[in-house]
């Protein structure tokens, strides 16, 4: 479980640096090719561990439902977020894993609902889940960076 906690931290510190040293105008822009942008990356991996972990164990989420709803699988960027949206989803990007952290210490995902993923990795429990989230990260990191290689080969 270290270890996860560890690799994942070290995921969001990348897209925090991502989100502090891209251009704002670059972070929302949808390069040719593409569906989605830098910006709807990053708050994707910050709402989809509540889904996987909270929701699939039956809790309250620890983050808003409306930014849930907003960047859950299956949806798409809708304009640019406001200052206040843009705040919270930098914070949510290391006080949620502090969060998820507490709340395996302390034996809060013991119920959970059996999930298949999109890439058909079937999730029994909190443990296959944040293991599943990693992998989920990655490749969303992935995306950005190649968003970031189709936006400089745009200009």
């Amino acid at each position: 479980m270290e270890k996860l906690f560890d690799i994942l931290l070290k995921n969001r510190k990348i897209l925090h640096d991502v989100l502090h040293k891209t251009p704002r105008e670059d972070l929302f822009k949808i390069p040719e090719g593409y569906n989605n942008n830098i910006w709807w990356n990053i708050a994707h991996v910050v709402v989809t561990p509540q889904l996987l972990l909270y929701g699939l164990s039956g809790r309250d989420f620890t983050i808003e439902k409306e930014l849930i709803d907003k960047y859950k699988k299956g949806t798409y960027p809708d304009g640019e977020p406001s200052k206040n949206e843009m705040e919270k989803i930098d914070a949510y990007l290391f006080s949620t894993v502090k969060h998820i952290q507490l709340d395996f210490e302390h034996g809060r995902f013991n119920t959970f609902q059996e999930y298949m993923t999109t890439p058909k990795i079937g999730l029994s429990n909190a443990t296959d889940a944040l293991a599943f989230n990693v992998f989920h990260e990655g490749l969303h990191l992935g995306a950005i960076l190649a968003l970031k290689k189709a936006l400089d080969r745009d200009r």
